[in-house]
């Protein structure tokens, strides 16, 4: 076992390599053809589907899984990607339990639903690798800019190169994907899909990616306004929210987001440093997918701490029980108070909470857990707006003439792939109307 130079106890190679393998699997295997067939003769097929309108992306769910029923996986696969090109990562990351699975009628009246997420992986999956489906329109002559290569950028990208237009995108990162790369649990898109996705749906033609090119840094608003015809903002939230408790400045305490994105691109997990005692302050996926990482990791002890009730925390159901599945505690009703330590992280104080009529109260009696590894998983932010650019509650809320904004950087919807990739195909058809005077 190798020594952190961070804490004492954080380490790397806690496990065998062996177990490194196996706890990093798929964890959810793929449908075969004969289970993919017995799931959607499950499906009633409604004419006004619940399901279709629960997904942000509206899919056709009936008619892709009617599809998969007749035996035509790649049909199903195209009426998926005309509406979501990124419906592969899509069904694996969405939280289909609260979306279209959600209000399946099925689940409303058997409590089992329609294994819809499970049925597009399927269909997606097994039409990949026959290729691109869709083709260009004629060349219109007009060049668009989009700004970030992640959920939202890369639909909009898509959709405005299918309509004729040529597209530019800028990523401040070595990789394309955005939080598909970067910021999701590995266990959920494995084998290096994200990548894979990202290079089939380039296959459409007329996008150009410029990988290290940072707003701000390198090229500006104002620029991209003169050079091209319109400008698309995907840029994300790249800030992280501070605790804003004692001792977050000692070693040992660290972002969430920036922990997954190491793990995601690391390619010896025996290599990585994880503390024996984590906590990870928090409630939403990013906090639950920290946690379950570090104990695949080989973390002894594992523990979310979140300031408000249950119900509140925006990670559902089935992610909080899949995460108490491998051995994750979570405490709710506690907000942090100081991080314990001299030099390094050693514990973590915390007063229980009250949640009332006049917001989150603070009460007298407090905990302490130990931790040599705190990992932050209470939001992010923008962390500078362009010229022109204003923001509303953390986000952005106008822009200049001539530019869009969609994803996780905007204002309005929940912060979910799904959700990136419908407002990057809108924002797409609406640069389309305004490029073509329609």
């Amino acid at each position: 076992m190798s020594n952190s130079p961070l804490t004492p106890g954080i380490a790397s190679g806690r496990l065998p390599a062996e177990e490194y393998d196996r706890n990093f699997l798929d964890h959810l295997p793929a449908l075969d053809v004969h289970e993919a067939r017995v799931a959607a003769d499950r499906c009633y097929f409604c004419h006004d589907a619940p399901c279709m309108t629960a997904c942000p992306t509206a899919i056709d769910i009936p008619l892709f899984i009617r599809q998969i029923a007749t035996g035509t996986p790649e049909a199903a696969a195209k009426t998926i990607w005309s509406q979501n090109i990124l419906g592969g990562i899509c069904a694996r990351v969405c939280p289909t339990e609260t979306l279209c699975e959600g209000v399946c009628v099925r689940e409303v009246a058997e409590g089992k639903p329609v294994e819809i997420g499970r049925l597009q992986r399927f269909a997606t999956d097994f039409a990949m690798p026959k290729g691109h489906p869709f083709q260009r329109a004629a060349p219109t002559g007009r060049r668009v800019a989009v700004v970030g290569a992640g959920p939202a950028g890369l639909a909009c990208a898509h959709r405005l190169a299918m309509l004729g237009h040529d597209i530019v995108v800028f990523e401040r990162r070595p990789r394309p994907g955005g939080l598909n790369e970067y910021g999701i649990a590995s266990y959920k898109s494995t084998g290096g899909f994200a990548q894979a996705e990202v290079d089939w749906l380039l296959q459409i033609g007329g996008i150009e990616l410029r990988n290290g090119v940072e707003l701000g840094r390198d090229i500006t608003l104002a620029e991209l306004r003169q050079t091209y015809d319109a400008v698309f903002l995907g840029i994300g939230l790249q800030g992280v929210n501070l605790l804003s408790a004692g001792g977050e400045d000692l070693e040992g305490v660290g972002n969430a987001v920036d922990f997954i994105a190491e793990l995601r691109q690391s390619d010896d997990l025996s290599t990585l440093p994880v503390g024996r005692d984590v906590v990870v302050i928090g409630g939403g996926m990013t906090a639950v997918d920290a946690a379950v990482q570090s104990r695949l990791l080989g973390a002894e002890n594992v523990t979310i701490v979140y300031r408000r009730s249950q119900e509140k925390m925006s990670a559902s159901e089935h992610e909080q029980d899949h995460a108490t599945s491998k051995g994750v505690r979570i405490i709710h009703n506690a907000a942090p108070l100081r991080v314990i330590g001299e030099t390094r992280a050693e514990a973590v104080e915390f007063a229980y909470t009250e949640d009332g009529p006049d917001g989150l109260r603070l009460l007298p009696e407090t905990f302490t857990l130990k931790a040599d590894q705190v990992l932050r998983a209470i939001g992010q932010r923008l962390t500078g707006l362009p010229d022109g650019v204003t923001a509303k509650g953390g986000k952005i809320d106008t822009a200049p003439a001539q530019v869009w904004a969609g994803g996780d950087c905007a204002a309005g919807g929940e912060d979910l792939t799904v959700t990136a990739v419908a407002e990057g195909r809108d924002a797409a058809l609406s640069i389309h109307r305004q490029l073509s005077g329609l």
